[in-house]
């Protein structure tokens, strides 16, 4: 029998939200006023959908404001978990904080995980997306729920199409622009912590301009892999449909392929090319075109898994195709760097939308496009969290590369080309890692995680002089070498790309006392596209602040424990002249390295 949620249903669960800090202001009359703070009802739903060629349920839940019924509608907010959540997990605090401030909140398990079947198909916008645009069905009030539930109560743009909005993180961020990729009636989106490009995330090569794969993040990679396969561990009552083949349990089988591809260390061509063509086949570089949903991107700057290059990649491919579109670099990530709520970071368990930046951004993002008040200020286009300020900075647009430092034969790192002296120096790899940056995992499995370090004899340095002021650095460095290297070089033109020559590109901050600081821990890992030639290095984008008496330090290293690197030892030499030297290049808004 079917059953309609409406102004006259039995309210099924309260729940006690978070209190309102501050009023949510809506300009609309078609709309309903915000509902008394903290008060919704959840009702438990099941949706039976077809995805990746299986029959499968999905779970959800769905938060109602008191007061919204079939005389009073409320836009609608629709989120879903990160890797290895559920509905119940930060995706529930969500949704909560979002009902208790007037929406329709839907929360639901993605594909395989939680109380939801189907595979793990990687956010893949003709699967994952094709099941949350089923999900807008019935918002919308054109699909039932399999116990029959229909509800009437969203407000609506047209027939069949709901005024919705979508927010959530990492792979609860991905799901949005899948979604908006194959549903046009997504409203706006607020992707947190979320990739461009798997290839680069997983796999990367921040050599600039080159189709070379990259050193496997192999931490990141197979530590998201064992949380997806261990689910009968935690789960143990999985729905069957959650279950591939005994060599891939839960993971649609390309998933797989690559992953042990990547694990071999092998790139031979002939499997290079699927391995590539699939991970973009599930990154929004591969369907942002189709996105024209306004999206506001908010990345994390402690963040080795997913760093804020690929922020800044959707950011300039969505407004380029005119998708309105702002991005916010705050604290946290993957890798932590969640500072105290006081400090006006966003902390949606916490209750703090109103009084952190982020949150006030949020409200005003949803506010505008949700609840169509053409007087929101949604901000600047771009934005990012200074801890030295312990706030944020503003610009019309992320800043760009405004110093260039030379690579001196003498280990100096300075600031004209005419300080260059000429010579060559040289290291070589270990057959084990000799630096490290991080270990990946260390703040989900609770272990500690050594200073990062570099062994003599495995890198390459160069410093600078000590600063007379302040240099802010707010964006991606860029690095232009050439090495030589001819052992690779007598293999430059195998089959494998393994033999080619990898390197760990990074910038550290060396205080007067000798402390050496690795930002966020993050590196470039780069492999050589052709040591013959010189080459472009992206390095990942940093917010920080070098204070007077510190030193610069541009590092090249043979290796890094989070990562795969060379085969066979390779030795390298970078030689500099004055009208020959390597460049890294800074995007400084404050002061001047010299």
């Amino acid at each position: 029998m079917s059953r309609a949620l409406s102004g006259s249903r039995k309210p099924l669960v309260w729940a006690a939200g978070t209190a309102l800090l501050a009023p949510l202001v809506l300009a609309s009359p078609a709309t309903a006023a915000a509902a008394p703070a903290g008060h919704y009802t959840v009702t438990a739903l099941k949706f039976t959908v077809e995805a990746g060629g299986r029959t499968c349920v999905v779970d959800a839940d769905l938060y109602r404001p008191e007061g919204v019924g079939i005389h009073r509608t409320a836009p609608a907010v629709l989120t879903t978990n990160g890797f290895g959540g559920s509905k119940s997990d930060g995706t529930a605090d969500t949704a909560r904080a979002f009902a208790a401030r007037g929406y329709v909140a839907m929360a639901y398990s993605g594909l395989g995980f939680g109380g939801s079947g189907c595979l793990v198909s990687l956010d893949d916008p003709e699967i994952d997306g094709r099941v949350a645009s089923r999900l807008i069905d019935f918002l919308a009030g054109t699909r039932p729920a399999d116990d029959g539930t229909t509800i009437d109560f969203v407000t609506k743009d047209g027939s069949g199409d709901p005024r919705l909005g979508m927010i959530g993180g990492s792979y609860g961020g991905a799901i949005q622009l899948a979604t908006a990729a194959v549903d046009r009636r997504v409203d706006a989106l607020v992707p947190l912590i979320t990739w461009n490009d798997l290839n680069r995330s997983i796999d990367p090569n921040n050599a600039r301009g080159t189709t070379v794969p990259g050193a496997f993040k192999w931490q990141w990679a197979d530590g998201f892999w064992l949380i997806g396969e261990g689910q009968p561990l935690t789960n143990p009552s999985l729905d069957p449909s959650r279950f591939n083949s005994l060599d891939c349990v839960h993971f649609v089988a390309q998933a797989c392929d690559t992953l042990r591809l990547l694990n071999s260390g092998r790139y031979p061509a002939d499997r290079v090319d699927d391995m590539r063509s699939f991970a973009r086949s599930v990154s929004p570089v591969s369907y942002l075109s189709r996105v024209e949903a306004p999206t506001l991107l908010v990345q994390g700057q402690a963040d080795s898994l997913f760093t804020l290059n690929e922020a800044q990649a959707s950011y300039e491919t969505l407004r380029a195709q005119g998708t309105e579109t702002k991005m916010i670099w705050q604290s946290w990530g993957h890798s932590g760097g969640m500072t105290d709520p006081a400090s006006g970071e966003l902390n949606i368990g916490a209750g703090n939308l109103e009084t952190s930046y982020v949150g006030r951004r949020i409200l005003a993002w949803f506010d505008r496009y949700l609840h169509r008040n053409a007087n929101a200020d949604t901000g600047p286009a771009f934005a990012y969290y200074r801890d030295w300020q312990s706030g944020y900075g503003e610009a019309r647009a992320v800043p760009s590369l405004s110093q260039k430092l030379y690579l001196s034969g003498d280990g100096k790192l300075v600031d004209t080309r005419a300080k260059v002296a000429r010579g060559s120096r040289t290291y070589a790899n270990w057959l084990v890692p000799t630096s490290h940056s991080e270990s990946s995992l260390s703040g989900i499995v609770g272990l500690p995680d050594p200073q990062p370090y570099d062994t003599a004899g495995t890198c390459l340095g160069w410093r600078s002089e000590p600063l007379t002021a302040p240099v802010d650095v707010v964006g991606a460095p860029r690095a232009r070498l050439q090495v030589v290297s001819p052992k690779t070089e007598r293999v430059q033109h195998s089959n494998d790309a393994a033999d080619k020559l990898v390197l760990f590109a990074k910038v550290y901050d060396i205080a007067p006392n000798g402390t050496k600081t690795l930002v966020n821990r993050l590196v470039a890992p780069v492999r050589v596209p052709d040591v013959t030639r010189p080459f472009t290095v992206d390095l990942p984008g940093i917010v920080h602040r070098y204070e007077t008496g510190h030193r610069l330090e541009f590092v090249i290293a043979a290796s890094d424990t989070a990562y795969f690197g060379n085969r066979g030892v390779k030795p390298v030499t970078v030689m500099s002249a004055p009208e020959d030297a390597g460049v890294l290049e800074l995007p400084v808004v404050r002061g001047k390295v010299s």
